[in-house]
């Protein structure tokens, strides 16, 4: 499925060779950036805490002839970001690209979130990832390298269930927007994706909870989200996998400092 969906020769851009870091990239929206970024010539480094899932995503990118590397980390930890980037320096070198991808925050009644679930949720998807870009920065500099955040459009339009994870994601798209006026002048793309609901493993488990609640079958929960939603159709990782790699390319590099919404709609009015 990986080789039928990006086939480089279909356009060409111009980042064989390169060195990328995916975080979180052991399945989900993670592994298949970790796939588009293979197919098109990428070497890879890998990082998350699920190891035998890392070596099954390492299996599948290694199978599009890419060189791949496994760093499995907890990056919640304070000195695991700074870590990671010293792994990647040493197995390749050099660092070109930088995705900021890993987190998930937990949803609920806010009266019922615990601090440690906010602090959790800040833990991973926001200080981590701003730990990870300041050791990984110098190698991004010398490169003229890209750092691409994923935060979500929950951080532009937040909902009561979704209190930690609208803050936390619009804590991850301004934090990325101050980066990138300092990346203006030392020559680093920065930039920032808001995927709306995707079809990733988190999704099916609100679809299967949709369906047990309104007796639906899985094609008519599916619909029943689009019309909820407002969307064309829930979105597939790959999406946001093929975004990435455009705008980490040459073809993209006048993208910067913007927050692209891939959602399918849902945001069009905002």
């Amino acid at each position: 499925m990986v080789a039928r969906l990006w086939r480089g020769g279909d356009m060409e851009l111009e980042l064989r060779g390169k060195v990328a870091l995916v975080t979180g990239s052991n399945r989900g929206i993670g592994r298949s950036i970790a796939e588009a970024l293979a197919a098109e010539g990428c070497q890879l480094m890998l990082t998350g805490r699920d190891e035998a899932a890392l070596a099954a995503t390492r299996a599948a990118i290694a199978a599009l002839g890419a060189r791949v590397e496994l760093h499995a980390a907890d990056l919640r930890r304070d000195d695991a970001p700074a870590a990671l980037a010293a792994a990647t320096e040493r197995a390749f070198g050099r660092l070109d690209i930088l995705v900021n991808n890993a987190g998930a925050t937990k949803r609920g009644d806010f009266l019922a979130l615990s601090d440690a679930d906010w602090q959790d949720g800040y833990a991973l998807k926001f200080f981590a990832h701003v730990r990870l870009a300041r050791a990984a920065w110098p190698m991004l500099r010398q490169s003229g390298g890209s750092l691409v955040t994923i935060a979500g459009i929950g951080g532009r339009q937040p909902t009561a269930d979704f209190t930690i994870g609208g803050s936390v994601n619009a804590a991850a798209i301004a934090f990325t927007k101050a980066l990138a006026d300092r990346g203006k002048d030392e020559g680093v793309q920065v930039n920032a994706v808001n995927p709306g609901h995707v079809d990733t493993d988190r999704m099916q488990h609100r679809l299967h909870a949709l369906m047990r609640e309104e007796g639906l079958d899985e094609a008519a929960a599916r619909a029943r989200y689009r019309e909820i939603l407002g969307i064309t159709r829930l979105g597939l990782p790959q999406d946001i996998g093929g975004l990435v790699a455009f705008i980490v390319s040459p073809r993209g590099r006048w993208l910067h400092g913007a927050t692209i919404d891939m959602d399918g709609g849902q945001l069009s009015m905002l």
